[in-house]
């Protein structure tokens, strides 16, 4: 029997995160939102579709009257205004309105952009989140951001959308590769590190079963991960405020994912911004140095990196600059007090970020 938990937005209900392992229940939840009559486009990517595309097509077709599929290339390059324009044309086409329902099938590229087009098309059509990945079930599919990428800068276009339900079948995650799935874990650690250090414990002590993709586990860590979010999301829907703690991690992450040309998984970047946002909080003497160490030392179990080779720290320094998360000519940054106790902080210069930069730089030429 699937679980749920209830997003509110102004203390009104707005949506369900419903945790489930049967797509059935996927076609419960349609058949309550009076689809009868009205068409369905599943949106989905090239390495989705030939797993669950035809499988989930399946088992809603009932609820409607017809499924249709939009698959667009799998790759972060193709999360961008282009693979937009493609996805409005085939709704056209296919006379697509504004009491149809979208379905973003896939990992947080399919998910972000599946949004956006839900956000824009006839001013605005109802769609559905089912995240097949984990980084997509613990963040990005929850809270309404969409967006893509424009000239390679991460999600400089977007808006604020937020789902009719997401839906999350966490025996997707067995049939992710090890490292898609541990990408995943970078995300769940940082709800952890701003808001609940009992769980990120928690995540340390069942290492094992996490390894073993217990699903038991992994639907209590999903859970717990998702209520982190929630709460966070329901006091400051628009990122006016407290939000902005989610994005631990993310101005120094975004810069290498560019400075890579993605190469690296968005989760991989995240861990590695989290290590440069807790050596800035050491040196801001907010973190003693054995939980800097700590920290950064966590990140290894899960299977995701602490160095990075192959950039310029001088030019992920100069990619910063272009965050939208900039409040004037300060950069919003997220700093951790202790875990489980993150702060915004305004005050981060220049020399201190190039200096956590270079903490996780690891130069191939100085150490050959």
């Amino acid at each position: 029997m699937a679980e749920r938990l209830e997003v509110q937005m102004n203390k009104k209900p707005c949506y369900s995160i419903v945790f489930s392992t049967d797509w059935n229940e996927l076609a419960m939840e349609l058949s309550e939102m009076e689809l009868q009559g009205r068409k369905i486009c599943i949106i989905t990517d090239s390495n989705v579709d030939p797993i669950y595309g035809e499988v989930v097509a399946n088992a809603i077709k009932p609820c409607c009257k017809e499924v249709f599929r939009f698959v667009f290339p799998a790759g972060e390059e193709n999360k961008n205004l282009d693979t937009v324009r493609d996805a409005y044309v085939f709704l056209i086409q296919n006379h697509f309105d504004r009491k149809d329902l979208l379905i973003a099938l896939g990992g947080g590229v399919v998910g972000d952009l599946t949004g956006f087009v839900a956000a824009t098309y006839l001013r605005g059509i109802d769609f559905i989140q089912v995240p097949t990945t984990l980084l997509a079930q613990a963040d990005s599919s929850i809270g309404g951001k969409t967006g893509v990428d424009f000239d390679g800068y991460k999600n400089m276009v977007g808006a604020f959308k937020m789902p009719k339900l997401v839906f999350m079948n966490f025996e997707t995650l067995k049939t992710l590769d090890e490292r898609q799935y541990y990408s995943g874990f970078a995300e769940i650690m940082k709800h952890g590190l701003i808001k609940d250090a009992e769980f990120y414990e928690w995540l340390l002590e069942n290492m094992y079963e996490i390894h073993e993709r217990d699903l038991s586990v992994l639907k209590e860590m999903l859970q717990r991960s998702c209520m982190v979010k929630k709460l966070v999301v329901e006091r400051d829907p628009t990122e006016q405020g407290d939000r902005a703690l989610l994005n631990l991690g993310h101005t120094i992450g975004h810069a290498i994912e560019k400075a890579k040309n993605f190469a690296l998984f968005h989760g991989e970047c995240v861990a590695l911004g989290c290590v440069a946002a807790a050596y800035i909080s050491w040196k801001k003497e907010m973190l003693s140095m054995e939980e800097y160490y700590e920290i950064r030392d966590m990140f290894v179990p899960f299977c995701l990196p602490i160095t990075v080779d192959g950039i310029s720290p001088e030019e992920v320094l100069k990619l910063t600059k272009s965050d939208k998360k900039k409040d004037g000519d300060h950069i919003k940054f997220i700093l951790l007090k202790k875990i489980g106790k993150a702060v915004i902080d305004t005050s981060v210069t220049d020399d201190e970020i190039l200096a956590a930069i270079k903490e996780i730089y690891f130069d191939e030429e100085a150490n050959d």
